[in-house]
């Protein structure tokens, strides 16, 4: 396992790393979750992702539970939640003074956690002042119940402002963003964020580096059964992603990850681990095979060659000017 800095910060994450998202507390249960940790910690992954919003408080539970029954150093794992979807009351949501200290308190409890090593604003919320964010996400660490905070999402106009009022007050800024990054979604990423990187120092944790596992291929010939598309609150999901256009890409995709005796889940895993100003990948597992599956990356993303990028290049055709 490689560790890549998180962005000018101290802490090392390993480059590729493991996320909750719908599955645990959702798809499978703590034991194939447990099965999943196990595997990827056994393979030296030491960043667990989840937010508040995960199947209702349930992935953390799940995730929580496993932590304990494996009894790892507390130093040895990196874990992170994101904060804006608690609940339905009026102060259950979003980026309040009220709802991040709450938010942040009822994640560790579902944990079982003193602290979280990360702490995300899951989105940006216009309904209330970046300022107030700021400092309710200040306290948060110097309550050391996180050690970094950072965004989800948000605009690169957005940061700056949360980063100036930090600095302007004598706050903790933000050092991190956590945006969706994949072969066909780029602009954001390779644009409007590189004075993220160049200026502030900012690191990445990725999500959705295989487009809600359309970049796998495994929808090139339908909805497989099981699979997440096929789950009903997944019609929005289903709608953006499975467009013409987007499967005849990951179609033409497929010769190249066979040249390089690869899946091509692996390919668009390795094609992510490219870019210098990632920090670390989030992947996604239901079964701890799948978690030995995604390591292979790192060792396709050394066969990518200029040449090979240049193909790939030819046939996303959506590199941003």
């Amino acid at each position: 396992m490689n560790y890549r800095r998180l962005g000018k910060a101290g802490l090392k994450l390993s480059e590729l790393s493991l996320g909750a998202w719908v599955t645990y507390g959702g798809q499978v249960g703590e034991e194939t979750a447990a099965a999943c940790m196990k595997a990827a910690y056994d393979a030296g992954i030491n960043f667990f992702d989840n937010a508040e919003a995960y199947a209702n408080g349930n992935a953390e539970k799940v995730m929580g539970s496993v932590l304990k029954e494996m009894g790892w150093r507390r130093e040895s794992y990196v874990v992170s939640t994101k904060i804006f979807w608690g609940g339905e009351g009026p102060n259950d949501t979003g980026l309040s003074f009220k709802h991040i200290v709450e938010g942040v308190n009822n994640s560790l409890r579902r944990f079982q956690l003193e602290y979280v090593d990360l702490v995300f604003a899951h989105r940006p919320d216009p309904n209330t002042p970046i300022e107030e964010t700021v400092r309710a996400f200040d306290q948060v660490i110097r309550q050391g119940k996180a050690f970094y905070w950072g965004t989800s999402e948000w605009s690169a106009a957005e940061i700056t402002r949360a980063d100036g009022i930090a600095r302007q007050y004598g706050l903790t800024p933000p050092s991190m963003e956590q945006p969706q990054y994949n072969m066909l979604s780029r602009q954001r990423f390779e644009v409007e964020y590189v004075p993220l990187y160049r200026d502030l120092g900012y690191g990445t944790t990725i999500f959705s580096p295989l487009a809600a596992g359309l970049l796998t291929g495994k929808y090139n010939n339908g909805i497989p059964k099981g699979s997440r598309m096929e789950l009903p609150d997944m019609g929005w999901l289903r709608e953006s992603h499975l467009t013409p256009k987007r499967l005849e890409i990951v179609k033409n995709l497929e010769p190249v990850a066979k040249d390089l005796g690869a899946t091509q889940a692996q390919l668009a895993l390795a094609w992510v681990l490219k870019n210098p100003n990632v920090s670390s990948v989030i992947t996604g597992a239901s079964r701890p095979e799948q978690v030995g599956e995604n390591l292979k990356a790192i060792e396709v993303a050394d066969k990518l060659t200029p040449e090979v990028m240049e193909r790939i290049e030819g046939i996303l055709g959506n590199k941003p000017e």
